[in-house]
């Protein structure tokens, strides 16, 4: 008996669900191959960033080291298209005499149907496919309200999960695979780059390795988690975990996250210390996101999670978009958050809010257009949350009071960033300004003098807050629904 491991967005060791099942007595007597397909063609379809595949393929090279410490050697094949990868999978399986396959599973529809086709092929030749729940602690359609139906609210979603996951016990993070027999199997060198993915960030900025994530997630939950709640909206503190990095490649498990914060919270789940419980908070929001993927495939395929905002007539100014793109909007903490994004692949979340509103709210730009640009540059680009957090921004999402969710960006800056140091960091030519003029160097209420104005090496806002603010509000309520 051989087994086979098809790694996807789960590039660990530890606590991995699918490879804990194929390294199991009975699973993998014969050994066990690891198998990783780099599919260039549908990550360019799905708006993978350069920065995010270099971070991939340096955390195979951590990955394939680590498997051969198990005697697993770690194949890598390429697929141009995407119907290449069921032969793929069955030519590499029927190679390496594997009897079956485990696979963690992903949820986004295209991937989906792929996962259909590879299992259907595979177990038309007599190969078993196991497929696993891994992604979310708790597997999505596991949560629903007491008419058996999915959530669309956070609030009550949460706490139905809360509920949950004490009824069955937690979520433990399973114990490391124990090493396998030799097999005469090779493993693969792991590209360096790919065509068509040229990475402009640092990769120092993102270290690979899951050893690394855990070192790093420990340090935050030693150093920095019981103030998580007070730091976390303000973007000049080093206050959240960036964790969101190694879940969204799956270098970490969120049962590793939550057990590190249950035990920084004292064991408990809720409740406990502000810090803690609120980052707790947080990876649920992330378990939302792929229920509500999972159960409404349309979000996937670029439509709003309420239908009837898909009747918006957005803006598609181009020279706007531009503006927001490059970070010369005019509005300071908007263009010192996406100008953070360009040149480090990550965003704060607060900002990630702040710039989403200003785009779908002030400049009334389709938000998909949004979404697909923090995916091309996000090191932590993951669909469920990406696509959540956008439609969340631009009203067309879950959970409650759409058309009322406006952020003015001013009042953000003044709030988060009080003192103007992030603002300074990405935009240093309003270094010189005072506290209270960085946020809005342009009005007439900001202090900066008329002349020493006209002297700004800094664009003047493209729009109105307050007018754009009466537009957006008008093309909701013309959608004759709450």
């Amino acid at each position: 008996m051989r087994s086979l491991v098809w790694f996807r967005n789960d590039l660990r060791v530890h606590d991995n669900t699918a490879l804990h099942a194929a390294t199991r007595p009975g699973q993998s007597d014969d050994g066990c191959i690891a198998l990783f397909v780099i599919p260039p063609t549908q990550w360019k379809r799905h708006d993978y960033a350069p920065v995010r595949v270099d971070f991939i393929l340096r955390n195979l090279v951590v990955l394939s080291e680590s498997l051969a410490g198990l005697n697993i050697p770690l194949r890598i094949v390429h697929a141009d298209r995407e119907e290449e990868i069921p032969p793929i999978i069955l030519r590499e399986a029927t190679e390496a005499r594997c009897a079956v396959i485990h696979l963690n599973r992903e949820y986004e529809v295209d991937e989906v149907r792929r996962d259909a086709s590879v299992t259907s092929l595979l177990e038309s030749k007599k190969i078993t496919v196991c497929a696993h729940h891994d992604q979310t602690a708790l597997p999505p359609g596991s949560v629903r309200t007491q008419e058996n139906k999915p959530f669309t609210v956070f609030t009550p979603f949460k706490k139905r999960w809360g509920v949950f996951h004490v009824e069955q016990g937690g979520t433990p993070v399973l114990p490391a695979p124990r090493a396998q027999p030799l097999t005469s199997v090779r493993p693969s060198p792991v590209p360096k780059s790919l065509e068509g993915f040229a990475c402009l960030v640092d990769p120092a900025l993102w270290p690979a390795g899951e050893e690394f994530a855990m070192k790093s997630l420990r340090q935050f939950a030693r150093e920095r988690i019981d103030r998580y709640r007070s730091d976390r909206d303000y973007p000049a503190i080093h206050g959240t975990s960036r964790q969101s990095v190694a879940l969204a490649s799956g270098v970490i498990s969120p049962r590793q996250c939550l057990d590190v914060a249950i035990e920084a919270n004292g064991g408990k789940l809720e409740g406990g210390s502000p810090g803690p419980s609120h980052w707790i908070s947080e990876i649920v929001w992330r378990e939302f996101y792929v229920h509500v993927l999972a159960a409404f495939p349309r979000v996937c395929m670029h439509r709003a999670f309420k239908p009837a905002t898909d009747r918006i007539s957005w803006s598609y100014d181009e020279n706007n978009f531009e503006r927001w793109k490059s970070g010369t909007t005019g509005v300071p903490i908007v263009d010192a958050a996406m100008r953070q994004l360009n040149r480090t692949g990550w965003m704060h979340n607060r900002l990630r809010m702040v710039t989403a509103m200003y785009l779908t709210k002030d400049l009334f730009i389709d938000w998909r257009w949004g979404e697909k640009y923090f995916m091309q540059n996000l090191v932590d680009g993951f669909l469920a949350s990406n696509n959540g957090g956008w439609q969340w921004s631009a009203s067309t999402g879950t959970d409650a009071a759409p058309y009322f969710r406006i952020f003015n960006p001013i009042s953000q800056s003044r709030t988060y960033d009080p003192q103007g140091e992030f603002i300074r960091t990405y935009c240093p030519e309003l270094a010189n300004l005072g506290n209270e003029e960085v946020h809005e160097p342009y009005s007439e209420d900001s202090g900066v003098a008329p002349l020493r104005r006209s002297m700004l090496d800094y664009p003047r806002p493209i729009v109105d807050h307050r007018q754009a603010r009466e537009r957006v509000l008008a093309a909701f309520k013309a959608l004759g629904t709450p």
